[in-house]
């Protein structure tokens, strides 16, 4: 509480100090202040008399700077008449007007009238100002069971730069519950407003300083940062995208978070959070969606009229103050009902602001994203924002899409108002990306056609292609050498083996057999390799490996006819029935050979292998 002591201390010292105006007499001031929700809205009906001598062409109106610098929308319009024949101008011109010789702790705002106000003449004026930020939360934490109370301050005058015969305050709470509020002469509290006067004759700056506790579980959801895509298709559809990053802005919650309590007595043991928001958008919406960084959000609904579609959306958890959360929602709208023709140009008509009254939006970024080709770009905005451009690329873009982007700070829903982007556009460009798409299936049609009927072979004259054919046909003749060489191995294999089942059985004839036969085999092999050696020996492709190959083929001959040595002297040692080891010494030295022999041949076929 001590900042509020403060403020009001340089408030009243700068009340003190403030020029008053005498040209001009508030007969009748009543204010009504909204407190129902985290957005604060002052309505102000002033009936304004001139009893100066001369015509005033504006009315002053001064703010606390504590609410000034909070201030989101301050609009004013006079009316004429009563009864059924009243009638209201259009919105008043307003600038900051401050005076020279006023402290900064005063805001002052200049109102221009529709006309000159003359010597003792009349009017009405209806002004209403929003505010946000200006419930402070007290105490400034709470536990998951305890309820928000709010502080609001102000003062049960309006400090206004004229002399005031008569005003009075009402102020509306959300609820009949109120902790505390202050209680100065001609108060009534009834219901859930608290009404403040009738006091009159009040001079110039009157301040009567009043503090209202009152608790309040409205959603006090605030978008820090909302970003807004609308993208125009002269294809009939306009797409809207909205990304949301939001924060409880209430009271701070504290301690451990029970999802067993909040579930069994949510409005108690979660009286301070919110479920649900609910969006309403326009009554023809489609292809509606709600999705955060996880995926699409099952708990939400829709429900509709022909006047309106509201969108409920659940996030994930329940949001407690502080606690924060990031979502996208998006839908597509029927172009003709946003789209219009004016003259040689098109524009659009489509609402400003978040379409959730519930959120307040502390940085709001608008983009609106044109068709490709559009030209005499132009923005009308019903109030003050900043505007600039920038271009995005989407699919088939050749030049880019021209973005108007457009931003604005505390963004509340009475600035969810219609504007208007102006442009203009040949319809010849809607053919652009038409016949790309055309023009893109027809070259592949046309390039699979040359594919197939081209022949794109390398001419059999040239030399490289002789030369590819040339080897091709050497890497053929070393294939079928290699299978030669290891059927002669199998082959050499077989006749160990006959020997082995000698040594089992004595069977001498069964072992002649068998080498009568291998022997018959190997001279057909060895007729085979011949002309396979004369092709490489002819070729000049085989010229780096033919000595290899030579190599092989008598390494591999040398191996045939030590084993056919071994074999025989093996045969007629039995046939001699001489003993097993005299055998083994006369063929040991035969052995090594053929051992070593094998080896070679191992590795020369290795190396051909490799090539």
């Amino acid at each position: 509480m001590s900042r509020y002591r403060f403020d009001l201390l340089f408030l009243l010292l700068a009340i003190h100090w403030a020029p008053a105006l005498s040209d001009l007499v508030i007969s009748k001031l009543d204010r009504r202040i909204d407190l129902t929700s985290q957005i604060v809205r002052m309505s102000l009906s002033l009936k304004v008399e001139n009893v100066g001598p001369d015509p005033v062409s504006e009315v002053s109106l001064t703010f606390p700077e504590h609410q000034a610098k909070n201030l989101a929308l301050l609009v004013a319009v006079s009316t004429e008449g009563k009864g059924k024949t009243k009638g209201f101008s259009s919105n008043l011109p307003i600038k900051v007007n401050q005076p020279d010789d006023s402290p900064p702790a005063l805001i002052w705002y200049a109102v221009s009238l529709p006309k000159g106000l003359g010597k003792g003449e009349s009017l009405t004026l209806e002004v209403l100002a929003v505010f946000t930020h200006t419930l402070r939360p007290f105490p400034e934490k709470i536990t998951q069971a305890e309820a928000q109370l709010f502080v609001f301050q102000d003062s049960a005058h309006f400090p206004s730069p004229y002399n005031v015969k008569i005003q009075s305050l009402t102020v509306k709470l959300p609820s009949e519950n109120v902790e505390s509020y202050t209680k100065p002469e001609n108060t009534k509290f009834s219901g859930s407003e608290i009404k403040y006067g009738p006091y009159e004759n009040l001079p110039a700056f009157s301040y009567s300083p009043v503090v209202i506790h009152f608790p309040s579980n409205k959603p006090f959801a605030v978008s820090q940062e909302l970003v807004r895509e609308i993208e125009i298709s002269h294809w009939g559809n306009v797409q809207v995208t909205e990304h949301y990053n939001l924060i409880h802005g209430g009271a701070q919650s504290t301690g451990e978070f029970s999802r067993l309590d909040y579930q069994a007595r949510p409005h108690v043991r979660g009286a301070s959070a919110f479920r649900n928001l609910i969006a309403m958008l326009p009554p023809r919406a489609h292809s509606i969606y709600y999705r955060d960084a996880i995926g699409n959000i099952s708990t939400s609904n829709i429900y509709g009229d022909s006047s309106k579609t509201l969108l409920e959306i659940e996030p994930r958890y329940p949001m407690f103050g502080g606690w924060k959360t990031s979502f996208t929602i998006g839908y597509g709208l029927p172009l003709r009902d946003y789209l219009f023709h004016s003259g040689g140009s098109r524009f659009l008509n489509i609402s400003f602001g978040s379409p959730m009254n519930d959120v307040l939006v502390e940085n709001l970024t608008l983009k609106v994203v044109l068709p490709e080709g559009s030209k005499d770009i132009s923005v009308s905005v019903p109030f003050s924002a900043k505007q600039w451009r920038e271009t995005k690329f989407s699919h088939l873009d050749i030049a880019g899409r021209p973005t108007v982007v457009i931003e604005k700070v505390n963004v509340v829903p009475e600035h969810n108002q219609y504007f208007q982007v102006h442009y203009k556009f040949s319809n010849l460009s809607l053919l652009t990306e038409p016949l790309m798409l055309i023009f893109g299936f027809f070259s592949l049609f046309v390039a699979c056609i040359i594919y197939m009927h081209a022949d794109f072979t390398i001419s059999k004259s040239s030399a490289s292609y002789l030369a590819k054919l040339q080897w091709d046909e050497v890497q053929a003749t070393i294939q079928k050498l290699q299978d030669i060489i290891n059927h002669c191995l199998v082959i050499h294999d077989k006749l160990e083996a006959s020997l082995r089942e000698l040594s089992r059985t004595g069977d001498v004839q069964a072992c002649k057999a068998v080498r009568k036969s291998a022997d018959s085999l190997l001279k057909d092999l060895s007729k085979d390799l011949k002309p396979l050696l004369a092709l490489l020996q002819s070729s000049p492709q085989a010229a780096h490996i033919l000595p290899k190959v030579e190599e092989l083929v008598v390494k591999e001959r040398d191996l045939q006819e030590k084993i056919m040595l071994k074999h025989t002297t093996v045969v007629d040692s039995y046939e001699k029935k001489s003993g097993g080891r005299d055998i083994e010494n006369r063929v040991a030295s035969i052995q090594q050979k053929i051992t070593t022999l094998k080896q070679e041949v191992d590795d020369l076929l290795e190396f051909v292998e490799d090539i």
